[in-house]
């Protein structure tokens, strides 16, 4: 049984397609979502004119809005997101496959992960043998 927690590449890029930086505060990777949350939020205000902020939740109010919308912040939305995606997807990745790494000890008694740096397994208190990788 392993104590690791490893998080979904993909939920991370669906959170952040969802919006950007969201992914990364899923990943708890704080300095990075504050980074894509300030981006697409300036990005935002400089690119998209006042005429184009709905004016109601209907779809005809939605519609008008986004027609308003002139292509090149509609690309560069597109594209902050899309980045913000493999950002997410690709920090996922690594973090899973460090912790693979440096989590690559068990105990040969109970199973967990153990620090590679200790002689004895935190949990079960059982003397390790020395390069005793399971």
């Amino acid at each position: 049984m392993s104590t690791r927690t490893d998080k979904r590449p993909w939920l991370a890029a669906l959170l952040a397609f969802l919006y950007p930086g969201l992914g990364h505060v899923y990943l708890r990777e704080w300095l990075r979502a504050l980074v894509w949350f300030f981006l697409v939020v300036t990005s935002s205000t400089l690119l998209i004119p006042d005429g184009a902020v709905p004016q109601g939740l209907s779809v005809e109010a939605l519609v008008t809005a986004a027609e308003q919308i002139p292509p090149e912040a509609a690309l560069a939305l597109v594209s902050i997101t899309f980045f913000s995606m493999v950002d997410a997807y690709w920090v996922a990745k690594r973090r899973n496959e460090q912790s693979a790494v440096v989590e690559g000890t068990t105990c040969p008694h109970c199973g967990k992960d153990v620090d590679p740096d200790l002689d004895f397994c935190h949990w079960c208190t059982e003397r390790l043998e020395p390069g005793g990788d399971s």
